[in-house]
């Protein structure tokens, strides 16, 4: 069974799009962007297989999985038509399974990514409710060396100051303040074209299961702890 592989024209035709984004460009070249949108689609659908080795997913393929490639400009100020990448995301099954898993591939700026990039305000309140009682579970999850050496820290948007309720002097002050829970991965266009990379892709989610499996456990915890 051969590697699945992305291949540099991929990477080529977003290039391009980059340089010529807009709509009469893109129609000349419809049937250039399907043939490349069918090897990301291969490459999703590997990537999908490998998920579900160690996860359970309810994305029911790498087509579904990618986003569209054309833009909603009807409430942008930007109204360029086309976005410059090719992105998606999969979906974990069931209630109990929290985070979602999510990748871009763009020529200088490819990137893996898995977390919580809005929790609604009663999430976000189950969260630092389970932080503030005891930070020790979540720190020694972003201090092992398997997250370090994957994700380097945590990633996303925090307030400045303490959030309302909760005390200033908390052991777990700084993760308080977090209102994202992202898990970032970047990967150089060497790495994403590499045969290998199906490969790091796969490892790089995986090693997102502690971080996922501790979320789930707070957000599907009740108040009597069930």
């Amino acid at each position: 069974m051969s590697i699945p592989v992305l291949p540099a024209s991929t990477f080529d035709f977003v290039r391009e799009l980059k340089n010529n984004n807009n709509r009469e460009w893109f129609a000349l070249h419809k049937e250039v962007y399907q043939h490349e949108l069918g090897f990301v689609e291969s490459f999703a659908d590997a990537l999908l297989q490998e998920l579900n080795i160690h996860d359970v997913i309810e994305t029911l393929s790498g087509k579904k999985s990618l986003h569209r490639i054309y833009k909603d400009t009807r409430f942008s100020k930007d109204k360029i038509p086309f976005k410059t990448c090719w992105s998606g995301g999969f979906r974990r099954a069931g209630k109990y399974r929290r985070g979602g898993y999510y990748f871009r591939f763009e020529p200088g700026n490819s990137l893996i990514v898995g977390g919580f990039r809005g929790p609604n305000p009663a999430d976000l309140k189950l969260i630092r409710d389970d932080i503030a009682f005891d930070a020790a579970p979540l720190q020694n999850i972003l201090n092992s060396k398997t997250f370090i050496d994957t994700f380097g820290t945590l990633r996303g948007e925090q307030l400045k100051t303490t959030p309302k309720g909760y005390d200033a002097n908390n052991d777990g002050i700084e993760l308080l303040r977090y209102k994202q829970f992202l898990l970032i991965r970047r990967f150089t266009d060497e790495e994403v074209l590499h045969e290998n990379f199906i490969k790091e892709a796969s490892i790089t989610f995986r090693n997102m299961r502690p971080f996922f499996d501790y979320m789930s456990e707070v957000l599907a915890t009740d108040i009597n702890g069930r």
